[in-house]
């Protein structure tokens, strides 16, 4: 019995979303055009994914004067929140700090990455001591 589709995009397809997020809604030619800049892919294939993408609503597609129109039916921004999702719950145990954590130390950050993280670690002090207090009066 075959598993079922996963909501989350595979490598390929986030190949795919990619060219959509830059270039917009794009026909078949131009995604392949724009995938061979990194590898040979066969249209079929492309095609086949597409209609993949497209039962899990990660693409849509449109009739346009000259054939059909493919655009990313989910932004980047929310790919993204998915993937790390996944990733937190099937690594981290849902742990985003342990994440944060795995990136300091693992020296995947550059020294400008780590200011910016200061930053937003500091500016969002109030939140979190807001967010404590509430936790205490439930």
């Amino acid at each position: 019995m075959p598993r079922p589709a996963s909501p989350h995009p595979t490598d390929g397809e986030l190949e795919i979303l990619h060219v959509l997020w830059e270039h917009g809604p794009s026909p078949l030619g131009v995604i392949c055009e724009s995938l061979r800049r990194e590898r040979n892919v066969a249209t079929t294939t492309v095609a086949t994914m597409l209609r993949v993408m497209l039962d899990k609503g990660l693409v849509r597609r449109n009739q346009a004067a000259r054939g059909q129109q493919w655009s990313a039916a989910v932004t980047q921004t929310a790919a993204a929140k998915s993937m790390v999702g996944k990733l937190l719950d099937g690594i981290f145990d849902g742990s985003a700090s342990r994440l944060a954590v795995h990136l300091v130390e693992a020296g995947q950050l550059s020294p400008k990455e780590l200011g910016e993280l200061r930053k937003l670690i500091d500016n969002n002090k109030p939140a979190r001591k807001a967010a404590k207090m509430q936790r205490k009066l439930l």
